[in-house]
Formats: C-alpha cells, structure tokens, sequence
C-alpha cells in the first residue's frame, strides 16, 4: 500500500547520491565494455578488410566460443549471488570459499570446451555452411580460415575464464575500476598486435585470421596477469583473497546451495547461447553474405549496448547488497528507479543507433549487398533496444534474489521456444525476405516484456539467500 501513496518522482526517479553511487558502480564498467565492444568492432574491421570469408569464417568461430564465454558467465553467476550478499554482511569467509568455487568450475569448464572444440570443432563449423547458396570452393576456404583462427583461440579460453572468476569477485565488493583497468590494458594490446599479426607490420610476417587469434590470446594473458597481480598485491582491500591458495576446500552445505541456485543459471546461459547461434546458423541458410551482415550488425549492437550490460551488473551489486544486507524494501525500490533509468536511457540510444545505422557498414570492405543487410539489421534492432534493455535488468533483478529457476524459464526456455522457433519456421519454410525474418525473430521480445513485467513488478523474487549459511 505504501508504493501507492509515492508521486511519480520519489516512485521512479532517485536522489543525488542514488545517482552518485550509481555512477561510481557502472562508469567503470560502461567505459571498459565500449573499449572492449569498440575495439572489437576495429577488430572486426581489420578482419573485414581481409575479404567476406574470413570475416565469415571468425564470426562463426566467435559463436561457438561465445557459448564458452556465456557457460562460464552462467556457472559463475550464481556464485556470485552468494558472494555479493556475503560481501553485504561483510562474511570474507564465505566470499573466499565462493571464489575457490568460481577457480574450480572456471578449470573445468576450460577443459571440457577445449576438449570439444578440437575433437568436434570443424564439424560445428560446418553446422554454418551447409547451404546450397554456398559453393565448395568458399565451403572449404571458409573452414580452412575458421580452423586457423580456432586452434589458436583455445589457448585464451583458460585465462579468460580465471578472469572472469576474479573480476567477478571484485564486483561484488563494489570494486569495477580494477577489472576496467585490465580489460582496457587488455584490449590495448589486442588491438596493436592485431595490426601487427593480420597485415605483418614491423616485420612481422602478415598472418590474417591466425594473427588475429594470437594477439587475442596474448590480450587475455595480460589482462590475467594484471588483475590477479593487483587483486593479491591490495589483499588487505580485498580480504576474501588472503588465504584463497592455503586450502582448497569449500564447505559442501554452500557447494550445494550454489549449485541448487547456480545450475539453473549455467544450463540457462548454455542454453541461451546455444538459442542464439542456432538462431544465427537459422539465418545463415540465406548464405555467406548473411552470415556477414549478421557479423557486423551484432558487433554494432554490442557496442551501443554498453549501458545495458553495465545495469546489470549495477542491479547484481546494488540490489543484491541489499538483499543480503536483509533490506528488502530498499532492494525493491533501488530496483524500479534502475529499471526506469535504463530504459529511459536506451530510448535515447536506439535512436543515435537508428542515425548511425546506414552509416557503420561503410566502414567494412565487404559486397553492398552485405552492407545493405546490415543496414536494415542494425535498425531493426534498434527500435527494440528499449524493449532489450528492460528484459535484460528483468532477469538480473529476478536472478539477484536467487530465482535462478524463473530466469532460466524467461531466458533459455523462451528463447527457444519463441525466437529460435520463430527464425527456424520462417528461414526454413517461407520464401521471405531475411530483413522481414530477423525483424519478426527480434520482435518476439515484446511478448516477453509481458511476461516478465508482472513478475518483476510483484516483487516475489527479493529475498536473502545466504541466511543458512552466512557465518555472521
């Protein structure tokens, strides 16, 4: 009854220092994911500007591996549930058991992904290209590209799991500018040893899509070797560090918790990546040149998205602090203002992304039929950015009180019951146009919109999960 009597502004607009601690928690994140998303998208450039195939042939390689990316993302996530709300009632203990948790699934995760991928690797390459638009000639020059850039990728996935373990960690104590820092030392370097590696510069022989994958390889190194060195060296800052490496155990009452609360998550963001390559091989029926367009339309997006993902990690923190913290109102109401910010937020952006759309495919030495694809992609997918943005912060709200179970229905269930059944149908069995396709298949996240507010907006999901095993 309380929420009743609030006037718009005190309901969906917070103070100053709302703001203000809103600002320290996402500016990081915001300016290490563009740099990252920026310098991916010169990335993409660089490669592009080897021709369509090998463009083609990274991008595909990039799908598979973002499966890897979003698996440990999903495994780790729901540690990090238990490791926020520990750091809300400040148990270092129970922080540094959960991060011994995060090193042994990032391990494993790791090797079990590299195990697949050089076992099956071409074969799900291969997944990509069977379609008689495509000759044999780009078929087999296609793998041949995607396979030198795959080899060499494996050797970072490792590294770049055991990051995404530290970095985790440090955001839950409220620490974004430390992993900032080393994504953009990270990147940095990625980008110069790409315009070394793919066009052979400073005497370097020109290796194309295999000089591309080293100098990403050698990124994820550094960016490893920085973060843990500060994360050690400032160990009285960050006390679920000392003593991490004296003991291997971690208590099995929270090994359980975590994976009653965490395997939802992980086989959701499995899943959900899964849904989305098999959205995009559903696009690539259409041929290489979609496959193209598709490229530099979800390289654009990323880019432009960079506050959406930084509000989930806002909501993960803030809120989540909260719920450990026992402050429930608090997490409820730190929640709507999040969610009102972003999406006012996004609205302005779709439409920078709406003007810059026709724009962003010049920039690529590929065929206009590929640029006008993209074109008409990156437009359709800003008119639903708004729409994105709100179900994004939906599921990291609903995740932040442990209702893994409800996400992975919202998430993985409904990606592959709606949009991935949506591009199959009409990929497969229309004759329609592949803008008209992707434009229905991104539309489908309005009906989700309708789902997932009701649940949001009941407030079911703030609840504290540590209770039964906090040690304070």
């Amino acid at each position: 009854m309380q929420n009743k009597k609030l006037s718009f502004k005190e309901k969906y607009i917070g103070d100053k220092q709302f703001y203000r601690t809103l600002l320290v928690l996402v500016l990081p994140i915001v300016i290490q994911q563009f740099i990252t998303n920026f310098v991916s998208l010169l990335d993409n450039l660089m490669v592009g500007r080897l021709g369509t195939l090998p463009m083609s042939s990274v991008s595909i390689v990039n799908q598979l591996i973002f499966v890897f990316n979003l698996a440990v993302f999903g495994g780790l996530s729901g540690a990090s549930i238990f490791g926020t709300q520990f750091f809300g009632v400040s148990d270092f203990k129970g922080m540094r058991d959960t991060f011994r948790f995060k090193m042994y699934f990032s391990i494993v995760t790791s090797a079990l992904a590299i195990g697949l991928f050089i076992f099956c690797g071409e074969d799900l390459v291969l997944l990509f290209l069977e379609n008689e638009k495509n000759t044999a000639e780009e078929i087999a020059a296609t793998i041949d590209y995607a396979m030198k850039y795959l080899r060499v990728s494996l050797v970072g996935l490792l590294p770049f799991a055991i990051v995404q373990a530290y970095a985790g960690t440090l955001r839950e104590c409220g620490q974004t500018v430390i992993p900032m820092v080393g994504g953009s030392i990270a990147i940095g370097v990625n980008l110069v040893f790409n315009y070394i590696l793919i066009y052979g510069k400073f005497g370097f022989p020109a290796l194309g899509v295999t000089g591309a994958a080293i100098a990403t390889v050698f990124a994820r190194f550094v960016e490893l070797i920085f973060v843990v060195a500060v994360t050690h060296k400032k160990h009285t800052q960050f006390k679920f560090i000392e003593g991490a490496y004296r003991g291997f155990s971690v208590p099995l009452n929270l090994v359980k918790r975590i994976a009653i609360t965490g395997t939802p998550l992980l086989v959701n963001e499995v899943l959900w990546s899964l849904g989305q390559t098999f959205i995009n091989r559903n696009y690539s029926i259409r041929g290489i040149t979609v496959i193209a367009a598709t490229n530099i339309t979800s390289t654009a997006w990323n880019l432009f998205c960079v506050i959406m993902f930084a509000m989930g990690s806002a909501v993960s923190i803030v809120v989540g602090q909260k719920l450990g913290a026992g402050d429930t109102e608090g997490a409820i109401d730190s929640d709507r203002k999040l969610v009102f910010f972003s999406i006012i937020s996004h609205v302005l952006i779709a439409i920078l992304l709406i003007i810059s759309a026709p724009f962003i495919p010049m920039m690529y030495n590929v065929e206009p039929e590929v640029k006008e694809l993209a074109t008409k992609m990156l437009t359709a997918a800003a008119v639903l950015l708004p729409v994105n943005a709100f179900n994004h912060i939906a599921y990291f709200s609903i995740r932040s009180g442990g209702k893994t179970l409800v996400t992975f229905l919202l998430d993985a269930v409904y990606t592959w019951c709606v949009p991935a059944l949506v591009s199959l149908l009409l990929c497969y069995f229309t004759s329609l146009d592949i803008i008209i396709i992707y434009a229905c298949t991104q539309f489908c996240d309005v009906l989700k919109v309708l789902i997932s507010y009701p649940l949001l907006h009941s407030g079911f999901w703030a609840k504290c999960v540590i209770s039964d095993v906090s040690n304070k």
